[in-house]
């Protein structure tokens, strides 16, 4: 099975890698940048040499010239340190002048002012500027590479040395600088579906700064999503209690007296009271999710004579809903969810329809994005109006009621960062009821 790395571990090598890297390519720019160097300082060096004893070896050489075979062998010097190889050639290629310890075949190359190499030798031929002589010294390459080599060992030896401390180094530092890793993972291990707190780390360095914001922000969107699941279940077992209990109970009325007809209507009735709630609860699930909603520019004309539309197909709304909107060319939009919205007008024009005790219904749009639903019945008091958009309060024993469908349209507004306000009764009429939703501009949702 093989052995997970931390992360520590893996920083550590890859540190060192590059540490190790880095280092080797700058001691070969060192001993590069070196070998010019001691070339330069050898050259210069054979330069003041050739210089200096140019005028003494042609003294010695004019000195000598009569008693002395050709060519002249020069006195070895005293100290063997300072012994310089040369020799004195004239302008016909001879060999006039040599120092003792110079080999034959040193200065086996062309005779030209300049430098030169052989095989194991530095060359530099400088001519006299009045005689008809050349002077060549030489210099062993060997030294040379024996400095280079000093230098280059010099530098890997350390890099050899210090690597494992380095790692060791390394190693400490990366563990040190991930603690904050393990803590995060800790805070992250610690929430569950009871404990969605938000992960508080202060001092995180940038890069894990954004993974702790990321992880809040799940942990938030899990704890809506979990709040509207316990909703969910919450107003089911109160809403779908009561019409499930009379169903049930109707239709074993039913079975007990031999199906007579006013219990089969009882129950029917119950089941669409059911079935009604349960709608109403599916809409108020997906409105607190915010599952899907687009953020599409919505024509608020075509929005609500799609729903009143909807509303003509019944008989009770045939004659009172009316539709108003602006006398524009140009339709009023907003930034919003069309089937969402559509959702919240149908509630509210339903709670309208059935609390307006038969009055007229008004479905409005105004030229500055509000959608308003009015009726003229007897409307609600000052304390009903304070309790509407809470569920499960009723006003009416007769169905769901504002409880749960102003919750809906409440929520819905909330999604679309709009405001809803309720009137009662609207300006300029002495009873009613007024529900009207304001939507924002395209820039102002884009901003927040």
């Amino acid at each position: 099975m093989t052995r997970t790395r931390t992360l520590a571990d893996r920083l550590t090598r890859a540190l060192v890698r590059w540490v190790g890297g880095v280092w080797l390519l700058c001691v070969l720019a060192v001993v590069w940048y070196v070998d010019g160097e001691i070339n330069y300082n050898f050259d210069n060096e054979l330069v003041e040499v050739s210089h200096r004893m140019f005028d003494i070896a042609l003294d010695e050489f004019d000195r000598r010239e009569m008693d002395a075979p050709t060519p002249l062998i020069a006195p070895t010097p005293t100290f063997a340190d300072a012994a310089v190889f040369f020799q004195v050639v004239d302008t016909a290629n001879e060999v006039v002048m040599r120092s003792a310890e110079t080999p034959g075949d040193t200065f086996d190359v062309p005779l030209a002012p300049g430098f030169a190499n052989d095989a194991a030798w530095r060359i530099y031929t400088v001519r006299h500027p009045t005689r008809g002589f050349f002077l060549q010294v030489a210099d062993p390459l060997s030294e040379r590479q024996s400095a280079l080599n000093r230098t280059l060992f010099g530098l890997i030896i350390p890099l050899g040395a210090v690597l494992p401390a380095l790692a060791l180094l390394l190693r400490r530092i990366a563990r040190k600088e991930l603690e904050v890793l393990q803590e995060l993972s800790s805070e992250i291990g610690e929430r569950n579906g009871t404990d969605l707190r938000p992960i508080a780390l202060p001092g995180l360095p940038q890069e894990l700064q954004l993974v702790g914001d990321h992880v809040n922000r799940l942990l938030e969107r899990l704890s809506q999503s979990l709040d509207v699941e316990r909703a969910l279940a919450a107003n089911a077992a109160h809403e779908l209690r009561t019409p499930l209990a009379a169903a049930r109970l109707r239709l074993q009325t039913a079975l007990e007296h031999e199906l007579r007809r006013e219990d089969v209507e009882a129950a029917l009735s119950a089941l669409r009271t059911l079935s009604h709630r349960t709608e109403k609860l599916l809409q108020l699930s997906r409105a607190e999710s915010g599952a899907s909603l687009s953020r599409e520019p919505v024509d608020l004309v075509q929005l609500a004579a799609t729903v009143a539309q909807e509303f003509w197909q019944e008989p009770r709304a045939l004659d009172r809903l009316d539709l108003k909107v602006p006398e524009s060319e140009v339709p009023p939009t907003a930034p919003g969810d069309f089937d969402a919205l559509a959702i919240a007008l149908r509630n509210l024009i339903e709670n309208a329809l059935h609390y307006a005790a038969g009055s007229r219904v008004e479905l409005e749009v105004s030229a500055n994005r509000q959608l308003i639903v009015r009726d003229f019945g007897p409307g609600v008091d000052d304390v009903e109006l304070r309790t509407l958009e809470l569920r499960h309060v009723r006003h009416s024993s007769e169905r769901a009621g504002y409880g749960l469908g102003l919750s809906i349209v409440s929520t819905i507004v909330a999604k679309h960062q709009a405001q809803l306000s309720l009137t009662s009764p609207p300006a300029g009429a002495r009873t009613g009821f007024e529900a009207r939703i304001s939507l924002p501009q395209v820039q102002d949702v884009a901003a927040a």
